[in-house]
């Protein structure tokens, strides 16, 4: 019987040598942190990291909050409980997770910004997004090339948008738009005929499709009555859709109403088919992959006592730290590069435009 026991120890002893390798290949969990499944981007940024921290040995766990903060506070502490070993962020709003953050500090736990950088909080060890104030300069660029392109030397009548007050995001592209407009409107190239002007005047509340729409009908209702809109500002696709809908909803587009230029961000797939049905003019492609990409980098060398790859260590100041930061180059998309860029990439596929 002793040999028979010790016969069956050897064996299993044995069997966990052959399958500790296949222990080996865990690196630890990554607690990932979505801020909604609302916006098609976000479900791609999601099952981008999924996908590339699996295949680089780790496991994940991904939650969506749909824009509710409580909601993002607890999976973010229940992360935290569970005993993740980095937290990747994308926050509803930036400036309400400093006391989790604490405690994440407080059980070993680093933190890096996704995409939305997190506000007053010490404990960010690194934020990668993309070149969010050259997004905004793309987008300006393009409305002023399809002002000139549709409606001749101007002046032009245009109205702006600005994305959610509670992303810091949205105050780069605003600012990074306004870098390119503020010369022209100064100029009396360019006319805010509402005079409505600033994020605390233009901002979207959670990037919010019906908001935009209901302010653009207010919006021509109240200005537009006796002249028309050549463009408007969106620095969101699913900002630009609405502003879309309230403009087509009036005749623009149709008759002697040219649409005007309308801007956005994301290139997603009802703005990709708007732009090619003539619609919205323009987008921003942001490669959730590359992104992705860069965030397993990080927290590969994070966890492997490495230092982090970046290239930007004073743009960023979230108000506690400057938090050092890799940018990825966003592409501006409209009818002359949209297959090349999108479908060249193997982002999307012919099947999913057409």
């Amino acid at each position: 019987m002793r040999k028979l026991i010790s016969l069956l120890a050897s064996a299993a002893l044995g069997a966990g040598l052959l399958t500790a390798p296949a222990f080996a290949q865990d690196k630890g969990t990554v607690g990932i942190a979505m801020p909604t499944k609302s916006s098609a981007r976000w479900i791609s940024d999601g099952n981008s990291m999924v996908e590339q921290f699996t295949k680089a040995g780790y496991e994940t766990d991904l939650q969506y909050a749909e824009d509710d903060i409580p909601n993002q506070l607890a999976q973010i502490e229940n992360m935290i409980t569970k005993g993740v070993n980095v937290l990747v962020i994308a926050a509803i709003d930036g400036t309400t997770l400093s006391n989790a953050l604490e405690n994440a500090a407080a059980s070993g736990i680093k933190v890096i910004a996704y995409d939305r950088l997190i506000r007053d909080s010490g404990n960010v060890d690194y934020y990668a997004t993309f070149d969010n104030f050259k997004v905004g300069v793309q987008q300006a660029t393009s409305l002023v090339n399809g002002l000139k392109e549709r409606f001749g030397d101007g002046p032009y009548n245009v109205e702006l948008f600005g994305g959610s007050p509670d992303d810091n995001n949205a105050y780069f592209f605003y600012n990074g738009a306004m870098s390119v407009l503020q010369p022209l409107i100064d100029a009396g190239k360019v006319n805010i005929v509402s005079g409505q002007m600033g994020m605390d005047t233009v901002g979207t509340l959670r990037w919010d499709g019906a908001v935009a729409q209901a302010r653009m009908d207010n919006l021509l209702s109240a200005y537009y009555t006796d002249k028309q809109v050549n463009g408007v500002l969106s620095p969101y696709d699913g900002l630009s859709i609405g502003i879309l809908s309230s403009l087509k909803g009036v005749g623009y587009g149709s008759g002697d109403l040219k649409m005007p230029i309308v801007t956005g961000q994301d290139a997603e797939v009802p703005s990709v088919k708007s732009i090619l049905a003539g619609e919205q003019y323009s987008t921003v492609f942001k490669d959730t992959r590359e992104l992705a990409r860069v965030t397993v980098g990080m927290v590969d060398a994070l966890l492997q006592g490495s230092v982090p790859e970046i290239n930007d260590t004073e743009t960023y100041d979230n108000g506690v730290k400057v938090v050092p930061s890799y940018l990825l180059e966003p592409v501006s998309v409209d009818a002359s590069n949209w297959e090349k860029v999108l479908i060249g990439s193997g982002y999307y596929t012919m099947d999913q435009i057409k």
